[in-house]
């Protein structure tokens, strides 16, 4: 009788204890006490990250096919949220400097305060010049295979004060990666920095010692560097700096010098991202680095943009997501996007903005876990840029006025960038009609971030639903929105 008392009392202590340890470690989300606080941009009006409304949840239970919702599911979380940002080029920097002090302090808080501006963490730059400089140049002098002239005097002028700047305002969010566009000419096959041309094999040590020349310089400056991609758009043979290298050449390079390089000279815990270019060929480029194990170690990320349209054919959104599918061990970052062939005509050009809002709800969904924008300041002729390719940015300085311009674009990725927090979580978001785009996420604070984008021409009322609970929001033609709670 003793020891069956015994086995109840212990059976019972079990299932109390499983009780209480099931009610406690409970991660379920709850909507209880919380409100909706919406931030609209919108077409044709003056809302700009405007607070539009404050909602409160009701009772809804089973939806029905003609009520327009958006279902988001906190308890679904995916990948970890590294930033938003843009570059920081020669030209985003010379611009700068023309700008009286005032303006000057009014850009840096645009991008990278929170509370004044739209928070961007994220920064990339590149190593000597690019198309977005006014000359090209590069550290060493011609036929310095050694790197004994290497020198960043030229950055010294314009390039690293506006990254310090910037990177002093974000705090210890701020996150800086490089690209080259070009090796020295003395290096390439072609003999130029310009019109594609190939890294000679025999120069493939001496252009990976000049990564890790970079980086010290640049961090003796204290400006550290979080990581680099291996090459600006690799595949692209253009007028202005460039260097094209197949998959295989990518590959060999990275595991044969670069990695090993990076990684004896101390700089091992750099961010390694590949590929570095369009949408359209990045799954053979992947599948190529990645399925090679030497290079594969050194492979932090795949770097994208956005410019596979120009044969006239619609975003590849998707091929995104299946490159993520097959390596969802490795990071993808979005390292450049920009509208082209500037006009000042187009300034306030709503569909500039929706592209960026288009490109980001997909990017995200498909695993993007940092989205950068190309320039983050241009003149008023879209520039400057030593070969005329001229493009927008979100802001423009018209540098005979000193007036700052802020495009549409700006505002779409304030929608993003000024409410999501570093670390934050990607949750399940999905809209049950095409005319909205949807994603969201959760902040470490646990704080529900929700951006919904209109595509159509009509003002359309829907419900954010979270389980059997819902809040009915009205969104305006070609509007987006940032819903928090």
């Amino acid at each position: 009788m003793k020891n069956i008392t015994l086995s109840l009392l212990l059976i019972l202590s079990l299932v109390s204890f499983s009780q209480g340890k099931k009610k406690s470690g409970g991660t379920s989300f709850s909507i209880q006490n919380r409100t909706v606080i919406v931030y609209t941009s919108a077409d044709s009006t003056n809302l700009r990250l405007t607070k539009t409304d404050n909602l409160t949840f009701k009772e809804l239970n089973q939806p029905l096919e003609t009520q327009l919702c958006v279902f988001v599911n906190p308890n679904k979380t995916y990948q970890t949220f590294l930033g938003i940002g843009g570059a920081i080029t020669d030209a985003s920097a010379e611009v700068f400097a023309k700008l009286p002090q005032n303006k000057q302090q009014e850009l840096l808080d645009a991008y990278y305060s929170k509370e004044k501006g739209i928070g961007y963490s994220l920064i990339r730059t590149t190593i000597h010049s690019c198309d977005f400089s006014s000359d090209r140049y590069t550290y060493v002098t011609e036929g310095d295979k050694d790197l004994k002239t290497f020198s960043i005097d030229h950055d010294k002028k314009f390039r690293i004060p506006l990254i310090k700047k910037a990177m002093e305002l974000i705090g210890e969010e701020a996150t800086l990666y490089a690209s080259p566009w070009s090796p020295p000419a003395f290096m390439k096959d072609n003999a130029s920095v310009l019109n594609g041309g190939k890294l000679l094999p025999e120069y493939y040590q001496s252009w990976a010692n000049y990564y890790v020349k970079f980086i010290n310089a640049y961090q003796k400056e204290g400006i550290p560097i979080w990581g680099l991609t291996i090459q600006n758009e690799p595949m692209a043979t253009q007028r202005w700096e460039s260097c094209i290298y197949s998959a295989e050449e990518e590959r060999d390079f990275l595991k044969n010098y670069l990695g090993p390089t990076l990684k004896k000279s101390g700089f091992g815990n750099k961010k390694i991202t590949i590929w570095d270019h369009n949408r359209d060929l990045i799954s053979q480029r992947v599948t190529t680095i990645l399925d090679d194990a030497k290079a594969n170690k050194y492979v932090w990320g795949i770097g994208y943009h956005w410019y596979e349209n120009w044969s006239g054919g619609d975003m590849m959104y998707g091929n995104v997501g299946k490159t993520h599918e097959m390596y969802p061990n490795k990071n993808l970052l979005f390292t450049e996007g920009c509208v082209e062939k500037f006009d000042a005509n187009k300034y306030q050009l709503w569909k500039n903005g929706e592209r960026y809002g288009r490109s980001m709800i997909n990017d995200f969904n498909n695993g993007t876990v940092g989205w950068t924008d190309w320039n983050i300041l241009l003149d008023e002729n879209g520039g400057p840029n030593h070969v005329g390719n001229f493009c927008f940015s979100p802001i423009h300085a018209d540098t005979k006025t000193g007036e700052l311009i802020y495009t549409p674009s700006y505002y779409f990725i304030g929608h993003f960038s000024k409410f999501i927090s570093k670390e934050a979580k990607r949750i399940s978001s999905i809209a049950s009609r095409s005319q909205l785009l949807t994603t969201s996420f959760i902040n470490k604070d646990g704080k529900v971030i929700t951006i919904v984008m209109n595509q159509s021409d009509k003002k359309l009322n829907y419900y954010l639903c979270i389980g059997t609970e819902a809040t009915q929001v009205t969104i305006l033609p070609h509007a987006i929105q940032t819903l928090v709670f």
